[in-house]
C-alpha cells in the first residue's frame, strides 16, 4: 500500500475526537460523524481516532453492494464482541441469520446491552466507516445506539458521505493552499503543481493521487472522478490475470478472502497475481480483501468490461453455499449477465422475503426491483416491481417509490391490478405530505367495485380512514356515500360511517357501538377504532380501545401500531384529567418515535399543553405542526386554552375553524367550546346551533360525560340552574373530570352574577381546588379570579416536586415507583439501564429523595 503522509491541517477535527475519546475514558460517551466528498481525508481521521490509548476497538465498513444484505454492516461491528458474550441476545440470533423476524428496536437494545458489557472491562471504539453505504437495518440500528451512549464508556466514529443527520456531525472541507502544498509532490512541474492545487480544491486524495504517473495534469471534471481516474490508470497498466483478479474481489462485497481465491482459482486465475495487485496499491490480500480507497473498488468495477464483471459474479455464484447463505447466491446470480431469467427472478424474490422477514425493508426493495427486471413474464414483472413499490414505501423512500411506480406499464393489466397502482399512488401521494392520496384510494375502489365488491368497500375505507388523518374527509365521504355499496353481511364500519353522515348520530349510534367492540375492526383500523369511540363520547370505550390497540402492537412488534395507541392513550387521559398517565405515555411515544429516527405525533401534546393553560408550549408545538390533522386538533386546543384564559374571541375563531371540516371527534369535541365563547360574545344563533349539534352527537352515545357536557352547554344559552346542576349530575358519575370542574366553575360564575355571594363562593372554591389539583392553571387562575370578585379568599396550593421534571422523567419516575426496575424502563424506552439510572439521579435531586420507594409517597409521581 502507498505510505499516507502524517495528517495536516485537521488540528480541529482531531482536537475534536481527542475530546469525544477523553469523555468516554471518564464515562460520557458520545458520536461523532465525520462528512465530506470522497477523498476529503474521512477515512485519515478515523484511521487516526482508532489508535486511541485504552479503547478495544471495534470496526465495520460500509460497502455499495452489500447496501442489500439486512444486518450485514451490524455483523462485522459485532462480531468481534460475539465470542466474548456471556450469551448472545435472541434479537441478535434472529438478525444475524437464525429462523425469525427480529425488531430493529430489540436489536438496537441488544447492540446496547453488547456494547455496553464489553465497556464494562474498557472503553469501547466503534469505527463505522463509509456509513453511506451500510444497509438500511444496520445504519437504523447503529443511529439508534449512538443515540443513546451519553451515561456508557463508548464512542462511536462514523465517516459518511452523507446521512445520519440526527448524530452531531463535522463536515470536513478542503485544506488551505500553504497545506494543500505539502501533500503535492515536490518534483512536479511549478504550473503543474498549480494546476493540480486549483483543481483539487484542498481535497487530500486528490492532491495525493494526481497528476497520474505520466505528470499530466487531470482534466476538469468533480475532485472524486479525477481520483477515480486515476485508480482507473493503475488499473489498466495491471497484467489481465491481476485486472481479471481485482474484479472477483471487487465484487465480492464483504471482503472475505475465501470465496474471492475461490472464484479466482475456477476462472484459471493463479496466486501471483495477488502480487502484481498489491505492488500496484490498489488492494491487499490478507484476513480481508482491503481496497486502498472505496473510489479504487468502484474504479475497477467500472474500468472492467461487462463480460469480466459478469463472469466474475457467475463464478463467486457458483462457489457460494445454496443453503448456507442463498440470499448472496441469489444476489450473485442477479448480477451475472443472463438476461432475463424466470429462474434467476424466483430466487430473487425468495431472498427478498427473507430480507423483508430479517427487517431489511431497503434490501427488500432492492432485490425485488432486480427480480422485475429479470422477469419474463410481464404480470409477475408488474407483481414484483409493485411488492418492490410497497418495500421502498416501507424503508421511507417515497420519491424512490414514485420513481419505480412509474416505471411499470400498467395499460394491460387487469383493473384489479389497476387499482393496486391507484393504491400505491395514494400511499406515495400520503406519505410525501399531499392530499390527493384519498382520491386515488377512491379511483382504486371504483376500478373493482364491479369485479369485488367487498375489496372495493375496503379501499373506499381506505380512502375515508387516509381523508380523515389529512383533514380532507368531508368530500371523501360524499364519494364513499355515492359509490360504496352495502355490506353482503351483517352491517360493518362502513355501515356505519354511511348512517353517521346519512341519518345522524342516533341511527348510527348502535353501528357505531358494535364497530368499537369488534376485535377484527379495531385491528383492520386502530385509528378509526379510537377516533369513533371518541365520537361516542364514551371514554371507558375509548380506553379499551386504546389499550387493547397498544397491546396489539407490542404482540405484532409494529411500533407505529403502538404509537397510535399511546398517543390515543394520552388523549383519553388527557380528557379524563389523569395528566400523569398522558405524560407517561407521550414520553413512551416519543422514545419509540425516536428510537425510528420519526418525528413524534404532535397531537397528544397539544392536548395536554392546552388542557394545563401552557400557551407558550401550545404556541412552540402550533409552529412545528404541517397541516392535515395536526391543524384540526390545534385549532380545537387553541380554543380550550382562550376559553381557559378568557379570550372569548380567540376561542370562538378557533373553534369554529375546528368545528367546520365535520371530522369524527374533533368537531364534537370543539362544540362545548364553540357554545361557551360564543355565548361569552353574545352570539346567541351560534351558541344555540352549536349546542343543538351537540345534543344530537352526546345522545347517541348517552354517556355521562356527553349527557353532562351537553347539559352544561344548554345552561349556558338557558340561564336556567336546572341545566347547571344536571349537568353535575351527570358529570359527577363520569371519569371526565376537567369537563366536571369547567361546569362547576360555570356554575359558579352565574351564581355570583345573579349575587348569590355565598353559594358562589362554595362553589368557586371548590371549581378553583379541583381545577387546580387537576393542573388546568388557565381555568384555575380564572377560577380564582372570580372566586375573589365574590369576595372568597384564594388559598394558593403549593406546587407538586413533580412539575418540574421533564415528561420523560416524569414516565421513568412513575414506572420506578411502581416497582419496575431500571432494565425494565429501559426496555420501554429503549434506553440503556445505566442512561435510566443517570435519569433517576436527576429525578431524585429534583424532587429531594434519595430511595425509589420514597418516590411512591410524593404527589403528582404516581397519581
Amino acid at each position: 500500500m502507498r505510505t499516507v503522509p502524517p495528517l495536516v491541517g485537521r488540528d480541529e477535527e482531531l482536537r475534536r475526537l481527542e475530546q469525544l475519546t477523553r469523555a468516554a475514558a471518564e464515562g460520557r460517551g458520545g458520536a461523532l460523524v465525520l462528512r465530506g466528498e470522497p477523498g476529503i481525508g474521512k477515512s485519515a481521521l478515523l484511521d487516526r481516532v482508532r489508535r486511541a490509548d485504552g479503547f478495544r476497538v471495534v470496526e465495520a465498513s460500509g460497502v455499495e453492494p452489500e447496501a442489500e444484505l439486512p444486518f450485514a454492516g451490524l455483523h462485522q461491528l459485532c462480531l468481534p464482541l460475539l465470542g466474548r458474550a456471556a450469551e448472545v441476545p435472541a434479537a441478535l440470533r434472529d438478525a444475524f441469520g437464525s429462523a425469525g423476524a427480529p425488531d430493529v428496536f430489540r436489536v438496537g437494545l441488544a447492540v446496547l446491552e453488547l456494547i455496553g458489557a464489553a465497556a464494562r472491562e474498557r472503553p469501547v471504539l466503534c469505527a463505522i466507516d463509509d456509513a453511506h453505504w451500510l444497509d438500511h437495518a444496520s445504519a437504523k440500528v447503529l443511529s439508534f445506539v449512538a443515540r443513546r451512549i451519553a451515561e456508557e464508556p463508548v464512542v462511536m466514529v462514523f465517516a459518511a458521505r452523507d446521512g445520519f443527520d440526527e448524530l452531531p456531525g463535522l463536515v470536513l472541507g478542503g485544506l488551505p493552499e500553504a497545506q494543500a502544498r505539502l501533500l503535492v509532490r515536490a518534483t512536479l512541474d511549478e504550473q503543474v503543481r498549480d494546476r493540480i492545487l486549483a483543481e483539487a480544491r484542498g481535497n487530500p486524495l486528490a492532491l495525493l493521487e494526481l497528476p497520474g504517473e505520466d505528470g499530466d495534469p487531470p482534466v476538469t471534471s468533480s475532485v472524486p472522478h479525477r481520483i477515480e481516474r486515476s485508480f482507473r490508470a493503475r488499473f489498466a497498466q495491471l497484467p489481465a490475470t491481476a485486472r481479471a483478479l481485482l474484479v472477483v474481489a471487487a465484487a465480492e462485497p464483504a471482503g472475505d478472502p475465501v470465496p474471492v481465491w475461490a472464484a479466482a482459482h475456477r476462472l484459471g486465475i493463479d496466486g501471483g497475481a495477488a502480487a502484481a495487485v498489491e505492488a500496484s496499491g490498489l488492494a491487499e490480500f490478507g484476513t480481508r480483501v482491503r481496497f486502498c480507497h472505496p473510489l479504487a473498488r468502484s474504479a475497477v468495477l467500472g474500468a472492467a468490461d461487462a463480460e469480466q464483471r459478469h463472469a466474475a459474479h457467475r463464478s463467486l455464484a457458483a462457489v457460494t453455499d445454496p443453503v448456507a447463505d442463498p440470499d448472496r447466491r441469489a444476489w450473485h446470480r442477479g448480477r451475472s449477465g443472463t438476461g432475463p431469467d424466470e429462474d434467476v427472478a424466483a430466487e430473487l424474490e425468495s431472498a427478498a422475503a427473507r430480507a423483508g422477514a430479517r427487517g431489511g425493508v431497503a434490501a427488500t426493495a432492492t432485490v425485488l426491483e432486480r427480480a422485475a427486471a429479470l422477469s419474463l413474464d410481464p404480470v409477475r414483472r408488474t407483481d414484483r416491481t409493485f411488492a418492490a413499490v410497497r418495500a421502498r414505501l416501507a424503508a421511507g423512500g417515497v420519491e424512490a417509490a414514485a420513481e419505480l411506480l412509474a416505471t411499470a406499464d400498467t395499460g394491460g393489466l387487469d383493473e384489479r391490478r389497476r387499482a393496486e397502482a391507484d393504491l400505491l399512488r395514494g400511499r406515495i401521494a400520503f406519505a410525501a405530505g399531499g392530499d390527493d392520496g384519498p382520491a386515488f384510494m377512491l379511483r382504486a375502489a371504483q376500478r373493482v367495485s364491479e369485479v369485488d365488491p367487498a375489496v372495493s368497500r375496503e379501499h373506499h375505507l381506505d380512502a375515508l380512514e387516509m381523508a380523515l388523518v389529512v383533514g380532507r374527509a368531508s368530500g371523501v365521504l360524499d364519494a364513499v356515500l355515492a359509490a360504496a355499496a352495502p355490506a353482503p353481511g351483517p352491517p360493518d364500519v362502513l355501515d356505519a360511517l354511511v348512517a353517521l353522515e346519512t341519518r345522524g348520530h342516533r341511527a348510527a349510534g348502535p353501528l357505531l357501538r358494535a364497530a368499537v367492540a369488534d376485535d377484527a375492526a379495531i385491528a383492520a383500523r386502530p385509528a378509526l377504532a379510537a377516533m369513533i369511540a371518541a365520537e361516542l363520547w364514551d371514554l371507558d370505550a375509548h380506553a379499551d380501545v386504546t389499550g387493547r390497540i397498544v397491546r396489539a402492537g407490542r404482540t405484532s412488534g409494529s411500533p407505529m401500531v403502538v404509537r397510535l395507541g399511546l398517543a390515543q392513550t394520552a388523549s383519553g387521559a388527557v380528557l379524563a384529567g389523569d395528566f400523569a398517565t398522558a405524560a407517561s405515555a407521550i414520553a413512551e411515544e416519543e422514545a419509540i418515535a425516536d428510537a425510528a429516527g420519526e418525528r413524534p405525533l404532535g397531537y397528544p401534546r397539544l392536548h395536554l399543553a392546552a388542557m394545563r393553560g401552557e400557551h407558550a408550549e401550545l404556541a412552540r408545538l402550533g409552529a412545528e405542526g404541517d397541516g392535515g390533522q395536526l391543524a384540526a386538533n390545534l385549532h380545537w386546543a387553541t380554543a380550550l386554552l382562550h376559553n381557559g384564559r378568557g379570550d372569548y374571541r380567540a376561542a370562538l375563531a378557533a373553534a369554529e375553524e375546528a368545528a367546520a371540516p365535520g371530522d369524527l371527534f374533533l368537531a364534537g369535541i370543539a362544540l362545548p367550546e364553540l357554545v361557551e365563547a360564543a355565548s361569552r360574545c353574545g352570539a346567541r344563533a351560534a351558541a344555540e346551533a352549536a349546542a343543538d349539534s351537540l345534543a344530537e352527537r352526546t345522545r347517541a352515545g348517552g354517556s355521562a360525560w356527553g349527557l353532562g357536557v351537553a347539559a352544561c352547554a344548554r345552561a349556558l344559552i338557558s340561564g336556567d340552574e336546572d341545566d347547571y346542576r344536571e349537568a353535575l349530575d351527570h358529570l359527577d358519575r363520569s371519569p371526565a373530570a376537567p369537563h366536571r370542574a369547567r361546569a362547576r366553575l360555570l356554575h359558579g360564575e352565574w351564581l355570583r352574577r345573579r349575587n348569590r355571594g355565598l353559594a358562589a363562593r362554595e362553589t368557586l372554591r371548590a371549581a378553583h381546588r379541583e381545577l387546580a389539583d387537576l393542573g388546568m392553571t388557565a381555568f384555575a387562575d380564572r377560577a380564582a379570579d372570580e372566586l375573589r370578585a365574590a369576595g372568597g379568599r384564594v388559598t394558593r396550593r403549593p406546587a407538586s416536586a413533580a412539575a418540574e421534571l421533564t415528561l420523560q422523567e416524569r414516565h421513568i419516575a412513575r414506572q420506578v415507583a411502581t416497582g419496575a426496575t431500571s432494565k425494565e424502563v429501559a426496555e420501554r424506552l429503549f434506553l440503556s439501564p445505566r442512561t435510566v439510572d443517570a435519569h433517576l439521579r436527576n429525578i431524585f435531586r429534583k424532587l429531594g429523595v434519595t430511595s425509589r420507594r420514597q418516590l411512591r409517597d410524593l404527589p403528582g409521581v404516581t397519581a
